[in-house]
Parts: structure tokens; sequence; C-alpha cells
């Protein structure tokens, strides 16, 4: 006999479906590595202004009034975009008592939801070289402006995080100063994601036209940059001279008027084809003759690959 599908049916069976949703989401965010590179700012609208982002915190001697740096007339916006996923159980499923078989699907769509984030923060690192941050440059860049006056004044001096090599480009590998409150990426967040159903047999086209019960996720969120001090890109061969040119020149980077910003390098963030070569210079051989041993954490990133 098939199962007869009342409310009283489908209401245990849903709320399984979500609690099989929110568990994975819950247990797979604590895993998502996206925290590695990137803060978190929440949203409260469709878009936010990150005007702020041309102003790297500094102090100065107090003589006179205050010198005031004026945000960027349009500054750095991210636009939050709307995300979703969405799967369908057939009514004869129920019917014949098989309803327990999806129980894996939700499992997945709470891990796809919580690892969502990794794919935007990871994309964002990646498109560094081609997207613009908020000075108008590209995140990666040999030409971000710096400028002589606190105010943000004078004639620019143009300050490089990226070394790409003339001929034979590498894989790209990162070093990063995450130590700050704001992170090399930020990530934005309107809503957190949410299972919605459509499931009454009697009010749902769904059920009524496809004989199959919607479950569907939406999240509203993107990913951007926040200051580009604080990041290093190079696609030159991960050896102690392209490491060491990289943490030296991030150590050299000032801020408008001139006062160092002690950027302290202490990530560096590498596909997998670079594991071997990452883990060769940050650890410590047997005569104790690598320099850069331990000066940096390793991040290995399949998000790069």
């Amino acid at each position: 006999m098939p199962t007869i599908i009342t409310p009283a049916v489908l209401a245990p069976l849903f709320k399984g479906y979500r609690s099989e949703f929110q568990r994975a989401l819950s247990e797979n965010q604590a895993k998502a590595q996206w925290k590695n590179i990137a803060t978190l700012v929440p949203s409260v609208s469709a878009s936010s202004l990150y005007a702020w982002l041309g102003q790297f915190p500094m102090l100065r001697e107090w003589v006179g009034a205050r010198v005031v740096k004026q945000m960027a007339a349009e500054g750095y916006e991210i636009t939050n975009k709307l995300f979703e996923g969405t799967v369908g159980v057939p009514r004869t499923a129920i019917e014949d008592d098989q309803a327990g078989i999806y129980l894996p699907m939700f499992e997945e769509m709470g891990r796809a939801a919580a690892y969502h984030p990794d794919s935007l923060v990871f994309e964002a690192l990646k498109a560094g070289m081609t997207s613009a941050c908020y000075d108008g440059q590209n995140f990666f860049d040999t030409e971000h402006p710096v400028y002589p006056e606190v105010d943000g004044t004078g004639t620019a001096v143009p300050v490089s995080n990226l070394d790409i090599p003339g001929a034979s480009p590498g894989p790209t590998w990162y070093l990063l100063d995450v130590s700050r409150a704001i992170k090399p990426i930020i990530f934005q967040e309107r809503t957190r994601p949410e299972l919605t159903s459509k499931t009454n047999p009697n009010s749902s086209d769904t059920v009524f036209d496809e004989d199959q019960f919607e479950h569907g996720i939406r999240y509203r969120c993107n990913a951007g940059f926040g200051f580009w001090q604080m990041a290093y890109a190079s696609q030159q061969p991960l050896t102690g001279e392209f490491y060491g040119k990289a943490r030296a020149a991030m150590g050299q980077f000032k801020a408008d008027g001139g006062r160092p910003l002690n950027i302290t390098p202490r990530l560096l963030v590498v596909p997998p084809q670079l594991e071997a070569a990452a883990r060769r210079l940050l650890i410590k051989d047997e005569n104790g003759g690598n320099e850069w041993a331990g000066t940096a954490e390793l991040f290995v990133c399949n998000e790069l690959a």
C-alpha cells in the first residue's frame, strides 16, 4: 500500500531534511578556509560602500588643525549577489516510503552552502590581477599610487605588489599579512544561507504540475578587496630569492605621507602544485641552512589549482 500523503506525514519528513541541511551547514562552516585570508563584513543593503579603504589608519603629531584625508569621491563598492541551489523530491518517493534516500542530498546542500564563501573569496584572490580595488588599480598591480602628503595630495609615487617575469610565468603564489582587523579580502554577507521549501500539495504549482516537492537555498553575499598593501602576488619561481624579494617589498610599503605601515607577511598561500617548493622554503632543513624557515605559515589552497 502506498503511503497516503498528509500534512502529518510531510511535516516530520521535511523537518528532517531541514535538520540535515542545517547540521551539514554548521559542521562545514567551521571547516571552511576563507577566513584564513578574508574578513567577514555584514551588509545591510544591496551594496556596501568602503570609502574608508583609501585611509589606511595612521597617527601623526597634532600640530595646528587636524589633517583630514578626504574620502574618495566614488569609493569602493561591493554589490551583493543572489545565489540559489534547488533540488526536487518526487512525490512518488514519499508515497513509496523512499524519501529517506534523499537525506544525503540535503547534507550535500548544507555542505555546498558552507563552502560557497570559499569559492567567492578565492575567486577574488585569483582575479586580483585583473580586478580593481579602492584606488582604481588592479588589486595586484605595479602602479598603486602612494602620495607624499598625509591628506592624499602631491605627485603620487607608483608602488608594486606584483611580480611577473617577462617570459614563462609560473603558478601564482601569494604572500599575505592577515594579522590586522581587515584582511586582504573582504567577504560581505547580506543574508545567511536559508532553506526554503514548496511542500503544500494543495497550493504549490510545482507539486501540482510536476509531482515533486522543491527545496532551495537562498544566499546573498559577495567578495571584494581590502587593502592592497597587505598582499603580494608573484608568478616567479617559489625560491628564497623571490620569496625574500616579496617580503622586502611588503616591508617597505608606506602610507600616504611616508609613514611605514609595518606590514608583517606571515601567510604564504600556494596552489597544490607549489606545495613541495613551499615546504622546502619554510621548513628548517637538516643542516639548519634555510634562512626563511618559520617566517610564514603555509596555506595550500585547492581552490587555486
